[in-house]
């Protein structure tokens, strides 16, 4: 079967979301670029972390199925649209952490309140505004709020991380969720104090240099 690895690890990663509470039940969407305009993506309509490698979908960018008999997410045009902003981007993964899903329900962009939020996300941590699910306004938001980070937060709904691979996608997730809970606890105790102004730009150029050499591989 055609990127036979790639599917499982689709796969596999659904059942580590569930597992580790980052995702549930039908949502949630995952792609990996395996070619010019050619993805992996999982279906729609679907338990994911009840998946099998063979239900995963063969697209091109505009959706047409080339392999596959499920239905393309309609979460897809945000995918597309990061990937033909974002030429390090190889996976996409869409998920509903809960941490994450207050920042969004309260609409607030995550600061860099711990290092490691600059150093592999990028800094602060946007939403996106609001726009239904699906729509082609939905996309150009969530790429705009993205901007050179590997994570964006969308209004009332979940997040969006991406990476030069799955798992370092499925590590962004886990940093921004992190990041999350301590942003919503830091609220309830007095507020957030993020990293000092010469710290984040330390972490900020690494990260960039990091970014420029993944665009080289």
């Amino acid at each position: 079967m055609p990127y036979e690895d790639l599917k499982r690890e689709i796969v596999d990663a659904f059942v580590y979301l569930e597992e580790h509470g980052l995702n549930w039940a039908y949502s949630g969407n995952i792609s990996v670029k395996v070619g010019e305009d050619l993805f992996l993506l999982s279906p729609s309509g679907v338990w994911k972390a009840r998946m099998k490698p063979e239900d995963v979908l063969l697209v091109t960018g505009d959706g047409k199925v080339l392999e596959g008999n499920g239905k393309p997410s309609v979460e897809f045009k945000t995918h597309v649209a990061i990937y033909r902003a974002r030429r390090d981007v190889k996976a996409v993964v869409h998920a509903h952490p809960i941490y994450a899903g207050i920042i969004a329900a309260k609409r607030v962009d995550i600061d860099p309140v711990l290092e490691e939020l600059t150093f592999y996300v990028g800094g602060t941590i946007r939403v996106a505004s609001y726009a239904p699910s699906g729509t082609e306004e939905l996309a150009r938001n969530a790429v705009e709020a993205l901007g050179d980070k590997k994570a964006v937060i969308l209004a009332n709904h979940g997040v969006v991380a991406c990476g030069s691979s799955l798992e370092e996608a499925l590590a962004v997730l886990g940093y921004v969720e992190r990041a999350a809970k301590v942003a919503v606890y830091s609220m309830l105790i007095g507020g957030v104090q993020p990293l000092p102004r010469e710290a984040q730009t330390l972490e900020r150029e690494l990260y960039v240099q990091k970014l420029q050499k993944a665009l080289f591989k």
